[in-house]
């Protein structure tokens, strides 16, 4: 039995269709303890990941390695003075490390802050400042080390701890060196279900990037995310490409694959390259992908090798052109599933197991989420017509999976609350069949000549163009029209800008 069945009651119908999913679990539920270690207990040999690098470095661990690891780390921090409540900032790109520094800090009851590496000096101070970072587990490479000592003298933190992991870096702890001293054993540290264990940076429209937090009740609801959308299976390896300092590395690399007994596959590199990754997928026996649209446009442009192992593809983050779609189930046989969430939540709506995918289509509600469609007045629009996409959370109940709180913004949180329901910004319709449409966010609408235009519906046409590699949509100001539409495109390799280029794309729109 897969752990996450001590947590969930499913309902599925005649077709093996998920039609609702029900989680309990106890008010001290802690992924560190109640799903690494009773795996590691139960199934100490179990594989719960395959690492490789570039530079052909390999690394297979076990459960019982990750529950060993994570306690060493662990018992590094307590001894370093963290606590439950404090936040630890984490720029590991994808490292094995940043797996077990990630569970340690779950079982001390502190907050991890994901980062990625790409941040400059002037984002680690903001978030410095801003969460009160006590300290710092990084990669020794890309400078940046470098930068967040920088970013500690600005914001006047030198005593905030700055540890380095592998590689011995001036002004640093070596974390790895001292884990290896450490007792592989620890005992469990008291956590509620409602303390905050997760802090992601996320920016919005206007202004700094909102501090979105969740708590310990999070990895249940990428229950969801994994057995459903990206259909990881028990046993299987599953591979989401994101870096681990961005939120999606949540929803692929861990929580939910781990719950439904999936091993996670990490590729760590810094310049992708199709023929790498899919040597990667084919050389360990990859069963389910997920990427953003951008690596299946390279992928279908640049060709792909037969993948024999590879059973289920998934994709979200953007919009995904039917070009693509099209090409890669021809040469895959896979019809890529698209899904749908935010940082604030989890998988919110997706093509689910059990149902046909729907190319360009963000699928169906998840049972875990009882949602509306309604106009900027609060009423529920019409099939068919655009609306903001809300969450109405059940009665008397916690909504699981939804972010907690922003970090010291209690007014923007109630803003995103107001009328008693979630609101997400995003811009949607329902078609026929019930299946959702993705339409751009809500304050994004470019109103033009008295017509309300989505970027995705042109940036839709514009992907399928052969010359067009990436492109994005706004609007600007425009005596005329109010706003007119303008394009960025970026073109295809060995495509130079010129007149008639422009004119072949604006005359392939129309």
């Amino acid at each position: 039995m897969s752990i996450y069945q001590k947590f969930c009651t499913e309902v599925l119908d005649d077709q093996g269709k998920l039609t609702n999913l029900s989680l309990h679990y106890p008010d001290d539920f802690n992924f560190g303890y109640d799903v690494v270690d009773a795996i590691a207990e139960e199934t100490p040999d179990k594989r719960a990941m395959v690492w490789c690098n570039t530079e052909n470095e390999e690394h297979i661990f076990t459960f019982d390695q990750i529950r060993r690891y994570s306690n060493q780390m662990a018992n590094v921090f307590v001894q370093s003075g963290i606590q439950r409540g404090d936040r630890v900032m984490l720029v590991l790109k994808r490292h094995y490390s940043y797996w077990f520094a990630v569970i340690a800090l779950h079982k001390l009851g502190a907050t991890a802050i994901p980062a990625t590496h790409m941040l400059t000096t002037s984002d680690f101070v903001y978030r410095i400042q801003s969460a009160k970072v006590k300290a710092i587990v990084c990669t020794p490479h890309n400078e940046v080390p470098q930068k967040l000592q920088t970013a500690l003298e600005q914001c006047g933190r030198k005593e905030c701890l700055v540890w380095t992991v592998q590689e011995d870096v001036e002004g640093c702890r070596n974390l790895t060196r001292e884990m290896e001293q450490a007792p592989d054993t620890f005992q469990r540290i008291s956590t509620a279900v409602t303390d905050p264990m997760l802090l992601y940076f996320t920016s919005g429209t206007t202004g700094y990037p909102k501090g979105v937090i969740h708590d310990f009740s999070y990895p249940l609801a990428h229950i969801v995310t994994a057995k459903y959308w990206q259909q990881a299976q028990e046993d299987g390896l599953h591979f989401t490409v994101a870096e681990t300092g961005w939120a999606k590395a949540s929803w692929g690399k861990l929580y939910g694959q781990w719950l439904v007994g999936s091993a996670v596959m990490v590729y760590d590199f810094d310049n992708f390259e199709p023929k790498q990754l899919c040597a990667v997928i084919n050389r360990y026996g990859v069963t389910s992908f997920c990427a953003p649209p951008t690596v299946y446009r390279y992928l279908v442009r640049k060709g792909m090798p037969y993948m024999p192992t590879l059973r289920h593809a998934s994709t979200a983050g953007e919009m995904l052109a039917p070009e693509v779609f099209r090409k890669f189930q021809q040469r895959t046989g896979l019809a890529l599933c698209e899904g749908y969430g935010q940082t604030e939540t989890t998988l919110l709506m997706a093509n689910f197991k059990g149902a046909t995918p729907v190319e360009g289509s963000m699928g169906t509600v998840s049972p875990l989420y009882n949602i509306e469609l309604r106009d900027a007045g609060g009423n529920p629009v019409p099939q068919g017509e655009l609306g903001e996409v809300v969450i109405i959370p059940p009665e008397g109940g916690r909504q699981i999976g939804i972010f907690s709180a922003y970090l010291d913004n209690e007014a923007q949180y109630r803003y995103v609350w107001r009328g008693g329901v979630y609101h997400t910004g995003d811009m949607a319709y329902q078609d026929s069949e019930g299946n959702y449409w993705f339409h751009g966010r809500f304050d994004d609408i470019i109103k033009t000549g008295g017509y309300r235009v989505g970027p995705y519906e042109v940036e839709n046409v514009l992907m399928e163009h052969p010359d067009v590699v990436e492109c994005s949509v706004v609007g600007v100001p425009d005596t005329l029209r109010g706003q007119a539409i303008k394009a960025f495109v970026v073109l295809s390799q060995n495509k130079m800008p010129s007149a008639q280029l422009e004119k072949d794309i604006k005359d392939f729109c129309n």
